[in-house]
C-alpha cells in the first residue's frame, strides 16, 4: 500500500521529468530549425523558393551538372555579350554571343567545370589550331576556332557561328532526303575534308562523324563545315575504344580492332546514303542489333577481321571445323523477351534496292528527276560499296574517292552548275586534284528541287549548335 506523501512525491518527479523532456525536445527542435533556415538561406535560389533545394557549385556559378548556368546579355571578358543558348551536349553547352570587338555573332562552346571534360577541350584546342594553321586560306571545310579563354573555370571556345546542321536539313525534307545533286555536292567537300585530316602533319581521325557534326554555313548555300573534334585524336594517340555514334560506328570499333582514319570514311558512307533516302543505313537499337543491320546489307564479314578482333565472340559463334570453322552471328532476344529477333540473310537487303537504283530512287521519289538516272545510282552505290568495305585497309581512301567516276560533271546538269564548275579553280592536297568555289556557290541560282530545299530557307534565322 502507497502511503498518500508518496504518491505526490512520485508525481511531482513525473511532472518534472515531463518538462525537463520536453524543454529538451524543444531545444533539439529549435537548434534543428535554425540551421534548416541557415542551409536553405545559404543554398535555395534569391527568391527563397522551398520547391527545389540548390547546392552552390563554383561559387553559384554552376548548375549541379557543372554547367555554367548562362544569363541573356552577360559578358564575357567584357566582349562577348550572351544572347541565347544553342546546343548542349556531354561536353556542356554552345551560345550564341555578340562579339563587340569583331562586331559579329559567335558560337561560344562553354565546356562543363570537370577536369576529364577541360582535359578533353584541351586536346580539341590543340587540334583545331593544327587545322587551322594548316587551312589558313579556310577552304578545307573544318570550322574556324576563333580563340579561346578561361572564364569562372569554365574553358571556352569561340567559334564562327554557323547556320543548320545535316540532320536538320533532312527533318525539313520530312526525312525524305536531298537530291543526288546535292548529296554529291556535299560528299565532294566532305572527302575534300577528310583528305585535309589525312595529311602527314596532321593524320586527324575526327571520330564522331555524323549528320549534326556537319554544319551548313549558309541556309542559301551548299558550302558545309565539320564541327566537333571533342572526341578527335591524331593517329598513335587513340584514347578511347568507344567512339563514333552507334548508327555511324565502323565494324573495327564494333569488333576491338585497332583503328586509324578509316573509320571516318565509313561514317560517311552511312551519311551519305541517309542525306539521299532520309533514314540511317545501319539504325541499331544497341551494339548487337548494329552490326546485325550491317550484315543484312554487306553480307558476313571477312574471316581474318573476326579472326584479330577481341569481341568477336559478343557478335558471332565460331563454328567447330566438322560444320567448316567459319562464323555465325549470334541470335539477338526479341524485345518482349519471347524468341528471337528474325533478320534478312545475310546481304540480302541490297544496297541496290535502298538505293532504288533502277527504281526512279528511295520510294520512286526521284523518277524522272534530271541527275537521277539508272547511270548515276551506280556511280553512287559503287562508291558507298567502298566507302564500306569492311577491311579498313581495302576501303577506299578521301585521295581515291575523289577521283571516283560520281564526281564527274554530266551534261544533264543545270547551266548554272557548268558554270559554276568552270569558275572553279583547283586546288592540291597531297597531290589530289580537288574542286574548289563549286560547291561554296549559291543555291539561289540553281534549281530549288536540286539543291537546298525550301523548307531550309524558312529557318534562316535559328542557328544550329555545334554538338
Amino acid at each position: 500500500m502507497v502511503r498518500k506523501g508518496e504518491k505526490s512525491t512520485r508525481a511531482l518527479f513525473r511532472n518534472l521529468s515531463d518538462t525537463l523532456w520536453w524543454k529538451s525536445v524543444r531545444a533539439v527542435t529549435m537548434v534543428y530549425y535554425a540551421k534548416k533556415k541557415r542551409r536553405a538561406q545559404q543554398y535555395l535560389g534569391e527568391d527563397g523558393s522551398h520547391k527545389k533545394e540548390r547546392k552552390l557549385y563554383n561559387d553559384g556559378y554552376d548548375d549541379d551538372n557543372h554547367d555554367y548556368i548562362i544569363k541573356q546579355g552577360e559578358k564575357f571578358l567584357d566582349r562577348y555579350e550572351i544572347s541565347s543558348p544553342i546546343g548542349k551536349g556531354s561536353f556542356g553547352q554552345v551560345v550564341k554571343a555578340y562579339d563587340h570587338e569583331e562586331q559579329c555573332q559567335v558560337a561560344i562552346k562553354i565546356i562543363k567545370n570537370k577536369k576529364p571534360f577541360l582535359n578533353q577541350a584541351q586536346i580539341e584546342v590543340k587540334l583545331l589550331e593544327m587545322m587551322n594553321r594548316a587551312d589558313a586560306e579556310n577552304k578545307y571545310y573544318i570550322v574556324k576556332l576563333k580563340r579561346h579563354f578561361m572564364w569562372r573555370n569554365h574553358l571556352c571556345l569561340v567559334f564562327e557561328l554557323l547556320s543548320y546542321n545535316l540532320y536538320d536539313l533532312l527533318r525539313n525534307t520530312n526525312f525524305r532526303g536531298v537530291s543526288l545533286n546535292l548529296t554529291r555536292k556535299f560528299a565532294q567537300q566532305l572527302c575534300t575534308a577528310l583528305l585535309f585530316l589525312s595529311q602527314p602533319e596532321l593524320n586527324i581521325i575526327h571520330c564522331d562523324l555524323k549528320p549534326e557534326n556537319i554544319l551548313l554555313c549558309n541556309p542559301k548555300r551548299s558550302a558545309i563545315k565539320i564541327v566537333d573534334f571533342g572526341s578527335s585524336c591524331q593517329l598513335g594517340q587513340r584514347i578511347y575504344q568507344y567512339i563514333q555514334s552507334r548508327f555511324y560506328r565502323s565494324p573495327e570499333v564494333l569488333l576491338g580492332v585497332p583503328y586509324d582514319l578509316a573509320i571516318d570514311m565509313w561514317s560517311l558512307g552511312c551519311i551519305l546514303v541517309e542525306m539521299h533516302t532520309g533514314e540511317p543505313l545501319f539504325s541499331g537499337a544497341n551494339e548487337l542489333d548494329q552490326m546485325n543491320k550491317i550484315v543484312e546489307v554487306l553480307g558476313m564479314p571477312p574471316d581474318h577481321l573476326l579472326d584479330q578482333a577481341h569481341k568477336t565472340r559478343k557478335f558471332f559463334d565460331k563454328l567447330p571445323a566438322s560444320e567448316g570453322g567459319g562464323y555465325v552471328l549470334k541470335k539477338v532476344n526479341g524485345k518482349d523477351g519471347s524468341g528471337y529477333r528474325k533478320y534478312r540473310a545475310a546481304g540480302t537487303r541490297r544496297l541496290h534496292d535502298i538505293l532504288g537504283v533502277e527504281g526512279g530512287g528511295p520510294a520512286a521519289r526521284r523518277r524522272g528527276e534530271p541527275g537521277h538516272s539508272v547511270s548515276d545510282y551506280l556511280k553512287f552505290k559503287d562508291l558507298i560499296l567502298r566507302m564500306l568495305e569492311y577491311d579498313p585497309k581495302q576501303r577506299v581512301t578521301p585521295y581515291y574517292a575523289l577521283q571516283h567516276n560520281f564526281f564527274k560533271r554530266t551534261a544533264d546538269e543545270s547551266t548554272n552548275t557548268q558554270q559554276a564548275q568552270a569558275q572553279s579553280h583547283h586546288q592540291h592536297v597531297g597531290g589530289a586534284r580537288l574542286w574548289g568555289g563549286s560547291e561554296r556557290m549559291d543555291v539561289e541560282g540553281v534549281r530549288r528541287e536540286d539543291d537546298l530545299l525550301q523548307p531550309v530557307c524558312q529557318l534562316q534565322h535559328s542557328p544550329v549548335a555545334i554538338h
